[in-house]
C-alpha cells in the first residue's frame, strides 16, 4: 500500500507539472512539460546521490585517514548494512552543529549515508546506530530515489509556475489561470512532497528498529535530534529547502505537529510507535547513560 500510495503521489506531481505546461503553452506546452518531467526523472535516477551530497556540502569519510572515532562510525554502518542484507554504503559527513542525517542513492549498490557533526557529537554510539539503521531502511526500500525525484519535480514546478505568470496566454482567462497556477501549483507540489516523506518515515523507523536490534535506541535519538533541531541551524539545508524531507528530522524548523504542512511526522508519534515496537519485541533496555557514553569514548 505504501508503494502504491507513493506511485499515485508521483503521478500527481507529474500531472501537475503538465498542467502548468498547459497554462503556459496549451497542448504543446503540456507535451513539452511531460517530456521535460521524463528527462528530469531519468537524470535524477542516475545522479540522485551526487545532486544531494553536493547541494548539502557533504564530504566522504576516508577510513584510511580518518580518526579512530570516524573509523568506528564507518565500521558500525557497514555492520548494520550487513545485518540488513545490503552492501556497505559510502559514508559522508556534513559540518553543521545541528544533529541530523539522511541517505541517498538510486539503489543499494549506489547508496550513501550522511550524518552531521552535530549528530555524532550529541548522540551516543547506540543512538547513532539507531539513526543509521533508519537511513539504511530508506536505502533498502529505495525511498532515497523516490524522495530525490520528488524533490526535483517539486522544485521544477515552482520555477515553471513563476514562468506561467510571464509567458501564459494573454487573454483574460489565460492571465487568471496563470495567476492561479503561480500561487497554487507550488503549494500543491509541496503538499504532495510532504505526504510522500511522512508516509515513508514511519516504515523506515519500524525497519530501522529491526536492523539495529533495539527500537529504543532510535526513539532516544529522535528525541535528542528534535531538541537539537529546535536550537541550532542547518545552513546547507536552509540554502536548499527542497531537500529537507530527505533528513531523518525536519532540518528547517522544530514544528512538532503531524499535519499537512510538515515534511516529517510528529517526533512524539514516531517515538510512541518505536516504544510499542520495542515492547512487542520484549525489549526494555534504553540507550546507555551519559556516564556510560563517556566511558566508551565520545563521538564528537
Amino acid at each position: 500500500m505504501g508503494t502504491l500510495k507513493t506511485f499515485i503521489l508521483l503521478a500527481m506531481l507529474t500531472a501537475l507539472f503538465m498542467a502548468v505546461g498547459f497554462v503556459i503553452g496549451g497542448t504543446t506546452g503540456m507535451v513539452i512539460a511531460f517530456v521535460v518531467a521524463f528527462l528530469m526523472n531519468v537524470f535524477s535516477w542516475w545522479n540522485s546521490d551526487k545532486i544531494v551530497l553536493r547541494m548539502q556540502g557533504a564530504r566522504e569519510v576516508d577510513p584510511a585517514t580518518a580518526s579512530p572515532v570516524m573509523r568506528n562510525f564507518v565500521s558500525d554502518v557497514a555492520m548494520l548494512a550487513d545485518r540488513a542484507g545490503l552492501p556497505p554504503p559510502r559514508v559522508y559527513i556534513i559540518e553543521t552543529p545541528q544533529p541530523n542525517a539522511f541517505a541517498t542513492g538510486r539503489d543499494p549498490q549506489h547508496a550513501a549515508v550522511c550524518a552531521t557533526t552535530g549528530l555524532l557529537g550529541m548522540l551516543n554510539r547506540e543512538e547513532v546506530k539507531g539513526v543509521m539503521a533508519h537511513e539504511l531502511s530508506h536505502v533498502q526500500h529505495r525511498d532515497t530515489l523516490t524522495m530525490t525525484v520528488t524533490a526535483t519535480i517539486a522544485g521544477a514546478i515552482g520555477m515553471l509556475a513563476n514562468f506561467a505568470m510571464f509567458f501564459g496566454r494573454n487573454d483574460r482567462q489565460g492571465l487568471l489561470g496563470s495567476l492561479a497556477v503561480m500561487i497554487f501549483a507550488p503549494i500543491a507540489a509541496g503538499l504532495v512532497q510532504m505526504a510522500i516523506s511522512r508516509s515513508r518515515e514511519y516504515e523506515a523507523d519500524r525497519r530501522g528498529g529491526e536492523i539495529c536490534g533495539n527500537p529504543l535506541w532510535l526513539a532516544s535519538a529522535l528525541e535528542k535530534i528534535e531538541r537539537g533541531a529546535r536550537s541550532t541551524m542547518n545552513i546547507p539545508a536552509e540554502r536548499n529547502p527542497a531537500m529537507a524531507h530527505l533528513y531523518i528530522a525536519n532540518p528547517l524548523n522544530g514544528r512538532g505537529a503531524d499535519n499537512l504542512f510538515t515534511t516529517h511526522p510528529s517526533t512524539a508519534n514516531r517515538v510512541e510507535a518505536l516504544r510499542r515496537q520495542a515492547a512487542e519485541m520484549g525489549i526494555t533496555r534504553a540507550p546507555a547513560s551519559p556516564s556510560a557514553r563517556r566511558e566508551a569514548g565520545p563521538w564528537g
